[in-house]
């Protein structure tokens, strides 16, 4: 668990990797100014809002690398790589809150009846991964809560993340990930 300092180094390590790519065409090396926790491997998203709008959102849901790397990587590629927006430009970045989110493991959850599925979720606390056919859809914790999405809209807003009908996982072939986030973001730019 990451604590309130640990949080706020990460929205601001976020920024200063977003801002030295901008500003200097390349990825920072930051692994030598952070503490220890920032090394152990974690899932780790980070999302950009302008004006309370997304603006990008990339992460790595698995603990394949360490925090500190997953977390640069995925600041600069929200900034410049999210294929639903155009790249941020180093001017517009004074306008964009940075939300920091680390993950737990994902662990599987298991139903006899597809319809059992929402008696696994909660909605304030697990983030929902689907997986159907070789296709794949996330969705964080905080997406349902900022909709008001009961667990079957939660349900079927993954589905259709990953690219299928909403109602697919009433049919009985999505698995489903669960897991939870430490969810850290700027007040304001900055």
């Amino acid at each position: 668990m990451l604590d309130l300092e640990d949080g706020e180094r990460a929205v601001r390590t976020a920024r200063k990797a977003i801002e030295t790519y901008l500003k200097e065409g390349m990825r920072p090396d930051l692994s030598d100014e952070v503490p220890e926790k920032f090394k152990e491997e974690r899932g780790v998203f980070v999302t950009l809002n302008k004006n309370g709008n997304l603006r990008g959102c990339i992460g790595r849901p698995l603990p394949s690398q360490t925090l500190i790397d997953g977390l640069v990587d995925s600041a600069i590629n929200a900034a410049t790589g999210d294929p639903r927006f155009p790249s941020v430009d180093i001017e517009e970045l004074e306008d964009i809150t940075i939300e920091v989110s680390v993950l737990t493991v994902p662990e599987k959850i298991e139903v006899e009846d597809p319809k059992k599925y929402p008696e696994e979720i909660e909605v304030t606390r697990d983030g929902l991964i689907a997986k159907c056919r070789g296709r794949e859809g996330l969705l964080l914790p905080q997406v349902p809560m900022d909709h008001d999405w009961s667990c079957e809209e939660f349900l079927s807003q993954t589905c259709v993340k990953a690219g299928l009908s909403p109602d697919a996982w009433l049919e009985g072939e999505v698995e489903f990930e669960k897991f939870s986030a430490q969810v850290f973001e700027e007040s304001e730019p900055g």
